[in-house]
């Protein structure tokens, strides 16, 4: 259950960026705001681990850092500029069952009948959450969204598959640093010189890269090393419900009766999808009979059978 309490750091995380990056970050910088977000995050883990990639690992860091955190990270940062902080994060609810399916050819992870019914439970709670019927909910946004829940269930499955011998904190330094050096001279070439930043924007940025990053994703590849993925999708379901809560309480946005219904069907969704503790053995196994190991041992009967 240690697992499972440090992995839901990362959706919590999650879900209280969108407030942040709404409310604070520049609406129209896209990319440098995904550079600001990765790469200061990559070289704090850096300095903690202070190792390099090795072999095949300078090139999958190049390939992660594309996936999980390049275009992530702009898609989320246009996801969150473009819709209420609610509804951005719950369209990355729809990650559990996206993460279970391209886990079963990835890494050969059947998804549990389990698993699929809770995410099916949470994904219920999704639609009542975000189909409330608000108006000026863009479409772009969404779409932005969803092909974000899209390229990170895949990017995270394939790190799952490749990080099965290599330190968690390295290989999450190795793919935040490329990931924000391969946005830097495209958000140079795009976006021309970089933002003036005020204090309040400089502290966001902070946040948004130690805590909604290194610290994020760092929980969630632990999680993804040491659980299995539909475990881990599950408690993604967190997100949603961390954004809509930060939204309500923070941003004023209204929680409906519709939204409360829905967040407690995916909070159901994850607390059942959870490993259970061990309980008693089997009554099947045969268990040791004390008297019977002192008995002295019996030499064998030299009587002809009947």
């Amino acid at each position: 259950m240690r697992w499972v309490a440090l992995t839901a750091v990362a959706p919590v995380a999650w879900g209280t960026n969108y407030f942040v990056t709404h409310e604070f970050l520049p609406a129209d910088r896209p990319l440098y705001g995904a550079a600001l977000r990765a790469l200061p995050a990559g070289l704090v883990l850096l300095a903690l681990r202070r190792q390099r990639p090795h072999g095949a690992w300078w090139w999958r860091s190049a390939a992660l850092g594309l996936l999980n955190m390049s275009v992530f990270f702009v898609l989320v940062y246009t996801a969150s500029q473009l819709l209420p902080t609610s509804v951005a994060s719950t369209v990355m609810a729809v990650s559990p069952l996206t993460m279970m399916l391209i886990a079963w050819p990835l890494v050969s992870e059947r998804p549990r009948t389990s698993h699929l019914a809770c995410a099916a439970i949470g994904l219920a709670g999704v639609c009542l959450m975000l189909l409330t019927g608000a108006e000026g909910v863009s479409v772009p946004g969404v779409l932005a969204s969803a092909a974000a829940m899209l390229v990170s269930s895949f990017g995270h499955i394939l790190a799952k598959r490749w990080s099965a011998d290599t330190d968690v904190l390295a290989s999450t330094a190795w793919q935040l640093t490329a990931g924000g050096l391969l946005l830097l001279p495209v958000a140079a070439a795009v976006e021309g010189p970089p933002p003036t930043l005020s204090t309040p924007t400089l502290l966001a940025f902070g946040y948004v890269a130690l805590i909604a990053t290194a610290l994020a994703f760092a929980a969630w590849f632990t999680g993804l090393r040491h659980l299995p993925t539909g475990t881990v999708g599950l408690i993604g379901l967190l997100n949603p419900v961390a954004g809509v809560l930060l939204g309500t309480a923070a941003a004023g946005e209204t929680l409906t009766v519709q939204q409360m219904c829905g967040m407690v069907l995916v909070l159901a969704g994850v607390v059942l999808g959870q490993p259970k503790r061990a309980g008693r053995r089997d009554s099947s196994q045969a268990l040791p009979d004390p008297v019977a190991d002192e008995r002295p041992a019996q030499a064998p009967s030299t009587r002809n059978p009947p």
